[in-house]
This record gives C-alpha cells, sequence and structure tokens, in this order.
C-alpha cells in the first residue's frame, strides 16, 4: 500500500509508518461509541458550590497564586470563515433588485443579513468598516440607504477592504470600549492579567496558531499589549505555537486506500484540536487554564466569570495540595490500613476515582500500587453550564471494555443515539460543556507528566470530505477535551451561563452580553 516515496514523506513529517498504519485500521474498523452509564448531576459527580463556598475557593486561589507557574492557554488557530456564512450565501445571490429587497426584509431572525445590516451600527468593527469603504470612495450610510448591500460585503468581508472572512477569530474586533475597539484576542490579555499572573507580575499566555496568521497574531499582541501592561501593572509573555505535522493524519479514499493528490503523494490532513496536546505537553505551566478564542465578554461582566476562573482554580489547587500529600505517603509505602481508608475515601469522593470490586481482596501493597496509580495523574477541573435548550454533549459517567467507570466530557458525535438506552441518559444530562479548564500537569515532585501517555487513542471522529471534486474520508484525532484527556483526573463544576458567550456566527456579537 506504501511505497518508497510515500515512506519518505510519511518520515519527513516526523510520522512512523505504524502510526500511518493504525489510522487506516481506524478508518477500516471506526471508532466506537462510548458506552454512556449516567450523566454527570450534582447527584453524583458534579460539584455544585454555595456562594460562601464559592467566595472561599477563589479566596484560596488568590491566597496561593504567587507559589504557582501560571498559564493561559488558547486555541486560535480557526478561520473565523465559519461565522460569515449567511453573508456569504447572501453576498452571491443579492443583487438589488425589488424581489431580492422583500426577500431581505422577510427574514428578521437573529442571524438575518437584515439583523446584521440593522444593528451595523452596534458592531466594534462598525467604525473601520465605515473607514474602509470611504478610501474606496463610498458612503456607509449611503450605501445602506439605497440597500446596496453586496458593496458593503465585499469590503468587509474579502480582500477589497477589511477582509475579516480571511482572518482567524482572535484578529477580529469583538467590542467597543470609550478608549477604542478590543480584538478577541486582547480581551484574553485583560483576562490573563488578572488570573494568570505570577508572583513577579508576568502574566503568561500561550496562543495556539495557523502559520497564515502566526505573524499577524504577532504583530497584534505586539501592539496591543504595551497598552494593558500599563494599565494593569504587569508584564506580557506571550508565545505562539503551530500544530505539529506529525500530528496529521493520512486521508482515504472510500476503499479505504491513501487518497493522493495529483502528484501522486498522499494526502495529510490537520488531526483537529486533540493535536493540540503536544503543544501543551512541550509547555512549563504548573496550573494551565483553558479557554477557547471567541469565549470572552466586556469588561462590565469580567468580574463574575473571574470568580469563577479563580473558583476552578483554587478548587484545582485544594485537591492538588491533598492529593500530593497522600501520594509522597503511598510512595514511602508505609501506609496503614486506617491511612489507606482514609486516603480511598478522599479519591472516591473528591476526585470521583473508580475502585473496583476486587479492590477489597488486593493485599496491602497491591491497594498502595492500586492508590498510587489512580492518584499520580493530571488533573483539571472543568467548568459546566447548566443545559437551557436540548441536551447534546457534556459531562457523562462512562463504562470502558475493561468495567472500568470514569467521568468524561463526551460529544455528541462520540454517542449512539440509534441506541435508546443512551438517547434516554441523554436526555437526562442536565449540564454541557463550556470548554472551561483547569489542569494540573505536574505530578508531586514538580515534574511534567507526558500528557500524551493519558490519552486515549480508541476515541476519534471520521468525517466525508472532498479535494479535487473526489470524495474521501477524513480522521481526526481525539477532541482535546474528550479522548485526548480521557484518562486525567476528572472534576466537574456547576457554572453559571456568563461563563459562556462563544461567537459562533458574526451576529452574535449583537447579543447583550458582547455589547
Amino acid at each position: 500500500m506504501l511505497n518508497k516515496k510515500d515512506l519518505k514523506q510519511i518520515k519527513n513529517k516526523g510520522i512512523v509508518p505504524e502510526t500511518v498504519e493504525k489510522q487506516i485500521d481506524h478508518f477500516k474498523k471506526g471508532f466506537p461509541y462510548i458506552n454512556l452509564v449516567a450523566p454527570a448531576t450534582k447527584e453524583k459527580g458534579l460539584h455544585c458550590y454555595s456562594e460562601v463556598e464559592v467566595a472561599g475557593l477563589a479566596a484560596h486561589f488568590d491566597e496561593h497564586v504567587a507559589d504557582y507557574e501560571l498559564l493561559k492557554f488558547v486555541p486560535a488557530s480557526g478561520a473565523a470563515s465559519r461565522m460569515f456564512k449567511v453573508l456569504f450565501e447572501f453576498m452571491e445571490s443579492y443583487s438589488g433588485t425589488p424581489e431580492d429587497i422583500e426577500k431581505y426584509e422577510a427574514d428578521k431572525s437573529f442571524n438575518s443579513p437584515w439583523n446584521f445590516f440593522t444593528n451595523i451600527h452596534k458592531f466594534a468593527f462598525y467604525n473601520q468598516l465605515k473607514q474602509s469603504l470611504k478610501n474606496a470612495g463610498y458612503s456607509l450610510d449611503d450605501l445602506l440607504e439605497k440597500k446596496d448591500f453586496k458593496i458593503i460585503l465585499e469590503y468587509f468581508l474579502i480582500g477589497k477592504g477589511m477582509g475579516y472572512a480571511q482572518l482567524p477569530k482572535g484578529l477580529l474586533l469583538f467590542h467597543d470600549y470609550e478608549d477604542g475597539p478590543r480584538l478577541a484576542v486582547e480581551e484574553h490579555l485583560v483576562e490573563g492579567a488578572h488570573y494568570s499572573t505570577d508572583k513577579k507580575g508576568i502574566a503568561r499566555l500561550h496562543l495556539t496558531v495557523s502559520p497564515d496568521h502566526q505573524q499577524k497574531f504577532e504583530e497584534a499582541v505586539a501592539t496591543k499589549k504595551r497598552k494593558y501592561e500599563k494599565k494593569y501593572e504587569v508584564t506580557f509573555d506571550v508565545s505562539f505555537s503551530l500544530q505539529k505535522p506529525s500530528t496529521d493524519i493520512i486521508a482515504v479514499d472510500m476503499n479505504n486506500e491513501p487518497f493522493r493528490n495529483n502528484d501522486g503523494s498522499i494526502l495529510f490532513r490537520p488531526g483537529g484540536h486533540g493535536a493540540l496536546i503536544e503543544n501543551l505537553n512541550d509547555l512549563n505551566g504548573e496550573i494551565v487554564f483553558i479557554k477557547n478564542i471567541d469565549n470572552v465578554v466586556p469588561d462590565r461582566l469580567k468580574g463574575e466569570t473571574f470568580l469563577y476562573k479563580k473558583l476552578i482554580g483554587g478548587l484545582l489547587m485544594k485537591l492538588q495540595e491533598q492529593n500530593f500529600e497522600y501520594l509522597e505517603a503511598l510512595e514511602d509505602g508505609n501506609v496503614s490500613k486506617e491511612e489507606r481508608g482514609k486516603i480511598r475515601e478522599f479519591a472516591e469522593k473528591e476526585m470521583n476515582i473508580f475502585f473496583p470490586p476486587a479492590y477489597d481482596g488486593y493485599d496491602e501493597m497491591e491497594q498502595i500500587d492500586f492508590l498510587y496509580n489512580k492518584m499520580n495523574r493530571p488533573m483539571r477541573v472543568c467548568g459546566m453550564v447548566r443545559n437551557e435548550g436540548e441536551p447534546g454533549g457534556g459531562p457523562f459517567w462512562v463504562i470502558d471494555e475493561d468495567d472500568n467507570f470514569s467521568l468524561q466530557i463526551v460529544e455528541s458525535s462520540q454517542i449512539n443515539f440509534d441506541d435508546p438506552g443512551q438517547k434516554e441518559i441523554v436526555s437526562q444530562s442536565t449540564h454541557f460543556n463550556p470548554v472551561d479548564l483547569v489542569c494540573g500537569t505536574r505530578n508531586f515532585k514538580g515534574e511534567k507528566f507526558d500528557l500524551k501517555e493519558f490519552v486515549d487513542p480508541e476515541t476519534g471522529f471520521i468525517s466525508i470530505k472532498s479535494k479535487n471534486g473526489k470524495v474521501l474520508k477524513a480522521q481526526e484525532l481525539p477532541g482535546l477535551w474528550n479522548g485526548t484527556m480521557a484518562n486525567w483526573i476528572t472534576i466537574f463544576v456547576e457554572t453559571p451561563l456568563i461563563t459562556f458567550n462563544p461567537v459562533k456566527t458574526i451576529n452574535d456579537l449583537l447579543r447583550p452580553q458582547h455589547q
């Protein structure tokens, strides 16, 4: 199946042939569905804290934050093009005829072009768009009055003007302020100044970006950071990385043979955001906050989001402190039956670690080994938001092929909705995942975990794509907070809806929480 030229291409990407063979095998066999046991709820597996408890954990974070090396990790490589799908379709079909105008005015739904143009003055990029059109000899107000929307969109979306559809989300203007509008990446700088600053006053951020946009990100951060360094009396240390070529995945045709480009080379595709575990693994942060690039709010709403960031950070610190103390005792090996009982109670109740029925029959050293191995793993505390619509992916108890139970963040695509039992479990779920995580990536000796050792390779996604008019199968690695962190110690905490404010379409910026 693979010739000498293929093997050379694979080697040049830093991939070993055995990895490609496993990928092809996954195409042939598919990935098994996750076996759900129950949703994680406040009765089992989801911590829900009172206002007093939230304040206490946030205070613990503030008191101990200087003892840790902090890092804010922001996946920022995604292009913004999908945000503009409705506007692109409108631009292609609209020509200003009476019929077009009638159709335009008939749809006044939230994501409609009508809503975009009617409220265009509310967007943070409004003045920039106005100037871009003025530079080309147009008046935005005149174009709006004449309903000449096509010209506006050409200067907004494509290279004629602002080229917003070619930019990543992090480089779009999200929010307006008296001292000027802010890019999404600027809002992350402000956040970093508030909860990822160490005792030396250094706020560390790391962004994963695409090769096409790295220079623009670096220029934007270099230009903007001085303003916030002065305002918040911090020094920013911002680093960038690219998704590694070694995490790319082979594409295959519908017969599961390698899909070839016109020159005969094999087509490899990026492995999805699960590949970012490699980037995370290369970093030195001791406590790492993870948050998506588009999940930010203006300053007037930041206070509550910061409180809950400190809540999950403070909880991680407290749990780690106790866990490390127990691990030191376990490594020593001299742990009494009573002490093992205390450690088990902590592991089960506080860290959701599953103990098989056979554990009670283990001898003393077997119990110590079990406790040590289960507790000596990277830890993540994940904020979970209450479902307000149809339940979908989120926090669940799952069971693996060895009958071990664990808490996992499960995506809808991993669930077999044709199974009535699995569908019923999903319908009972109360929370979903807003991608609000804080991670402990070092062991009790202060050494970095090799995060690649804690991935479940039997999770992933297969989809149908096309290239050059030919159909192909594409595969993605396990999601970063799904199978890629499957073997981490996982803690779920209820956080309020204000912590979840993604911008999936351009009109999401018109929502009250972004104004």
